[in-house]
Formats: structure tokens, C-alpha cells, sequence
């Protein structure tokens, strides 16, 4: 049975996110990068889908997400939009296309929004990249923001570890929220920050939050779908909680067909024409 109500149908959009942060409705985000994927996501009644520039990690097996161009991720937005019935479909901009020129990244924006059939834009940065969200902003794009650990950054950091546990980090971080807030985004997500801080910045906000390993402070959660699912299995941080083991029932499905097809039981008699 669908999770999603009878009387709550409706296309998710950016308002409804805000709406659900007023009344205390936790937001639910997942990924997903296919059309298959997605289609089963959005009919369990997922309120938000992001095309992941995660895709370049579990669909293209790249170490970082830097790789991953601006093509294929209008590939994987436009096959995840496609599916996508109820759920606001977010997908990211990705490395190299806002980096601090305003028109480079609205040019980027509006190719993923008309190219894909998106609903939103994930943009990661804070203070630094504020005149390009802006200028997305303002040609009509909604754009979520992305501040804590950005993947995209990995070269700067060196490490996945927590961010922001510092007090000047924490500070910025803060500051670049109500920025983000203040120059129109419509939500932030918030990742493997410290909890009490998730909290902090969410309570402080007019525009909801979505956490990844940041406490449950946050107005909604997200994960990557490979790594709840268990698909992908060399990924364990401590804020994942896999609710599958596809990965298992996977390979024992895959190696039952192995032996039906070398023992000659598949296809049977009934299984042909």
C-alpha cells in the first residue's frame, strides 16, 4: 500500500516544503538516478527526489563526485523527472558550473531546468557563491542550498570527516544559512554537521532544512538510495541506516538464474512458446 494519503496527492513543490516545515511535518528525500529507480521512489510516496551528483560515485564509480559533467547529469535529472509523479524532483549543479560567474551558472541552471523537467536546483556554497544563487534565484530557478560537509569541496577538506565542530566554522556556517535564506533559497541541506548545530540553524530559519548525518534537528532527512537499500555495501558511515539488503538478494537471484540457465531448468516447458 502506498505511504502516500488519499487527500495528499498533490505535486510537492518548494512551498509545500515550507509549508510542511510550519506545521511540523518532517520532509523525506531520497535519490535516485534512473527511471525505474525513481518510479518506485515517488509511488512509496517520497515527498522530494534528488538526482544526486552522488550519480558519479554509484553509477559511475568514480572515487569523488567531481568527475561527473553537466550532460549526465541532465541525463540521469531528465529519466528521474520522467518517472516522477508527485515528488519535487531536485537535481544538483554540478563541480566547475557555480564557481563565481553569475552567467556561467544561470546558463547552466537553465539548460538542467529546461532540459530535464526539474523542479528545483541543489547548489552547494554559502557566501561565496551567493551572487550566482542569486542570479538563479531571480530568473525564476528555486534553488536548495547545501552547506556543511560539500563533496564537491573534498579536495579542500581532505577528509569526509564531520564539519563545522569548530567555532569559526560553525559561526560561517550560520551566517551562510541566513544568507542562503535571505537571497531566496527555498530549503538547505545540512551534511555531517554536529547535531546540536543542525538544530540551531534549523530553529533559526524560516526555510526548512533537510539533514544527512545531522541529527534529527532538521526539518526532513535524506540518503542516498544504493546505501539505504544496502546495494552498495563498502559505504557504512555512522548516520546510515540500511533498511534493505538488496545487495544479498541480488547476487543469490543472480546466481540461482546462473544454475537454471547452466542446468538447463531455465526456461522450462512452460516457459516457452
Amino acid at each position: 500500500m502506498s505511504a502516500v494519503k488519499q487527500d495528499d496527492k498533490r505535486k510537492v513543490t518548494v512551498h509545500r516544503l515550507k509549508e510542511m516545515k510550519d506545521r511540523g511535518e518532517k520532509i523525506t528525500m531520497l535519490t535516485s538516478y534512473d527511471y525505474t529507480m525513481a518510479s518506485i521512489v515517488d509511488g512509496a510516496g517520497i515527498d522530494a527526489i534528488l538526482v544526486g551528483d552522488s550519480a558519479s560515485n554509484v553509477m559511475c564509480g568514480n572515487q569523488t563526485t567531481l568527475p561527473i559533467s553537466l550532460d549526465q547529469m541532465i541525463y540521469h535529472g531528465k529519466a528521474v523527472a520522467h518517472a516522477t509523479k508527485r515528488a519535487l524532483v531536485v537535481v544538483d549543479m554540478p563541480f566547475g558550473y557555480c564557481v563565481g560567474n553569475p552567467l556561467q551558472s544561470l546558463d547552466a541552471a537553465v539548460r538542467i531546468m529546461k532540459e530535464t523537467g526539474a523542479d528545483a536546483l541543489k547548489i552547494e556554497g554559502g557566501e561565496e557563491l551567493a551572487p550566482d544563487i542569486k542570479k538563479i534565484i531571480d530568473a525564476g530557478i528555486p534553488v536548495i542550498g547545501h552547506l556543511g560537509l560539500m563533496p564537491q569541496s573534498i579536495n579542500k577538506y581532505g577528509t569526509y570527516t564531520v564539519r563545522a565542530q569548530e567555532n569559526a566554522e560553525a559561526e560561517k556556517l550560520k551566517r551562510d544559512a541566513l544568507l542562503l535564506q535571505e537571497i531566496g533559497c527555498s530549503a538547505i541541506v545540512l551534511e555531517k554537521i554536529p547535531a546540536a548545530l543542525a538544530t540551531e540553524v534549523t530553529q533559526s530559519l524560516r526555510i526548512p532544512t533537510i539533514g544527512i548525518g545531522a541529527g534529527s534537528g532538521t526539518d526532513g532527512q535524506v540518503l542516498v538510495i544504493h546505501d539505504m537499500l544496502g546495494m552498495n555495501q563498502g559505504f557504512s558511515p555512522r548516520f546510515l541506516r540500511r533498511y534493505a539488503n538488496l545487495h544479498a538478494v541480488m547476487t543469490e537471484a543472480i546466481t540461482q538464474y546462473i544454475t537454471d540457465v547452466k542446468e538447463v531448468t531455465f526456461p522450462n516447458k512452460e516457459e516457452e512458446y
